[in-house]
């Protein structure tokens, strides 16, 4: 008669520790996952394309119906219009399928965080993706803002006819730096959670963060105005003193339950 030894498998012994091998499988299953949820958001973007280029366009709309102009984009290229919705199919697929993403890559990394690193961390994600969601919302409600300052710069002389695929670009790395930008704070309040920053080390360098979210907002504005900068750097530094704010209350609390154990 044979005995047959019956693998343990990870989530039967999550304490066990993992071979390299063991880790590969764990992070190809991962990023099947992750790319499985993007393809099914491209899908579903490149059926509901047209209401969703809709919306996109309308910044822009708005701003050409207050001069009294209409709402067309140029075409100079053949494939144009198929890379556009290319594009936005693509980028609209990685949004749509970002919660799936974080939490594929939280329970990627989760074994090799501490019990309390663990409880922190999936409640830091789900708020991370409604940061990323007002950011991006906040970036759409300042695009006509935007574009009644960039392209009213010139001269009289000069005449607008956006391409599709120029106003894309433009309209993804506005959303994009206005998203990342409100996780910012959020980084912050999670490393001073774990233990990683201290509130007083935050507090001592003010200065420093001033000239650090500048330079971080040069970085990710996609263009070179003094305005659009301050207008991200601005509330990302507000959002900086804030998370100080936070932080501090994680410390009182850690210290009230510190001294109640001493007792």
């Amino acid at each position: 008669m044979k005995l047959q030894i019956k693998k343990k498998s990870r989530t039967q012994n999550p304490k066990e520790p993992m071979t390299l091998v063991g880790h590969l499988n764990e992070l190809r299953k991962r990023l099947m996952w992750c790319i499985g949820s993007v393809v099914v958001g491209i899908i579903i973007v490149w059926i509901f394309f047209d209401p969703i280029f809709a919306v996109l366009e309308s910044p822009y709309c708005q701003y050409a119906e207050d001069r009294g102009r209409e709402c067309k984009f140029l075409v100079s290229d053949i494939l144009e219009e198929f890379n556009v919705k290319l594009s936005i199919s693509g980028y609209g697929g990685l949004i749509l399928a970002m919660p799936m993403v974080l939490y594929q890559i939280g329970r990627f990394v989760m074994p090799a965080l501490y019990p309390k690193e663990r409880r922190t961390l999936l409640p830091f994600v789900g708020v991370g993706v409604v940061f990323f969601g007002t950011g991006v919302v906040g970036a759409y409600y300042l695009m006509p803002a935007a574009f009644e300052i960039l392209l009213n710069i010139g001269p009289d002389s000069f005449e607008e006819f956006l391409s599709g695929k120029r106003y894309l670009d433009f309209f993804i790395k506005m959303s994009l730096a206005f998203g990342f930008a409100a996780e910012f704070p959020l980084v912050l309040v999670f490393l001073q959670k774990v233990g990683v920053i201290s509130t007083e080390t935050l507090r001592k360098n003010r200065r420093i963060a001033v000239v650090l979210v500048f330079i971080l907002g040069a970085v990710i504005t996609p263009t070179g105005d003094p305005l659009i900068l301050c207008a991200l750097a601005i509330p990302m530094y507000i959002l900086y003193e804030v998370s100080i704010i936070i932080g501090a209350r994680f410390k009182s609390q850690r210290d009230r339950i510190a001294q109640t154990e001493n007792r």
